[in-house]
């Protein structure tokens, strides 16, 4: 390896932990803050840990019940997440595979439904939640994120490049029916792209606000982004006890990201073996 070579590497790694560092200050900033007063935080810029955090906690538990919050949240997530996959991976997979009349036109819709605010219709879903009784229960932020237009479009999109028709047809010879292939050909073959996609729906129905906070009045049913912000009065907020939270709040979407990038790069790996 020559020198230019080394010194361009050099630059490279240079740059991606520039990168990688810019990425973890705000973390870092944020564990840093939970462990310092109200008025510390208020006043100056953190760099140490400060001896607050035991304190900050005690005040966070005798708030909010948050531990109920995580465990709402994590069930509201998890099977929202998954009734969301399982969905676009079928829609997407249909649209890519099957032909009909008005397929293009139909998916032309679909996208264009990524376009529109989902606040644009918080009026008419809450009172279409209202109308099916499903207020004050988790089955608003559940059915909500089925077939996510996003998720169809990733999946048709990885479903074009990298599943041969073959294998459908191959399926059917066998007599698998149509649902028997897809969950037993189709959906393992999707594995990259449902991880990568169940990243994004995981952390959209972990960190959602505004849909819990409107139908939900119980609030020992609350998820915890809501529970969070409930530390926050009209005059005075407790910052300490909100970064705590916050730090609790975060820990599962690194757990979730780091398992999801693994079967990405796994799938990834058996993909380059193969070819």
């Amino acid at each position: 390896m020559g020198i230019k070579q080394i010194f361009v590497r050099g630059i490279i790694y240079l740059f991606l932990i520039a990168v990688a560092v810019t990425c973890l200050i705000p973390f870092y900033s944020m564990i840093i803050t939970s462990t310092h007063t109200n008025t510390d935080i208020a006043q100056k810029l953190l760099f140490l840990p400060g001896d607050q955090l035991a304190e900050n906690y005690k005040r966070l538990m005798g708030s909010v019940n948050i531990w109920r919050g995580f465990a709402n949240s994590v069930f509201v997530a998890v099977v929202a997440t998954a009734l969301d996959l399982y969905t676009a991976a079928l829609v997407g997979y249909g649209f890519s595979k099957f032909k009909f009349r008005f397929r293009n036109p139909l998916f032309a819709i679909v996208l264009a439904t990524m376009m529109v605010p989902g606040q644009l219709g918080i009026i008419g879903f809450y009172k279409l939640m209202d109308t099916f009784h499903m207020l004050d229960t988790y089955w608003p932020m559940i059915l909500t994120g089925m077939s996510n237009a996003f998720g169809v479009f990733m999946v048709k999109q990885f479903a074009d490049e990298s599943i041969p028709s073959e294998l459908i047809e191959s399926g059917r010879i066998d007599g698998y029916g149509e649902f028997q292939i897809f969950n037993r050909i189709i959906l393992p073959l999707l594995g990259p792209a449902m991880a990568t996609y169940a990243i994004f729906a995981f952390i959209g129905k972990w960190n959602d606000f505004l849909t819990p906070m409107i139908v939900l009045f119980d609030n020992n049913k609350q998820t915890l982004p809501v529970m969070i912000a409930s530390l926050r009065s009209q005059f005075t907020a407790d910052f300490g006890a909100q970064y705590v939270g916050i730090v609790i709040s975060v820990v599962p979407i690194l757990v979730f990201f780091s398992a999801m990038s693994k079967r990405i790069i796994s799938g990834v790996a058996a993909g380059a073996v193969k070819g």
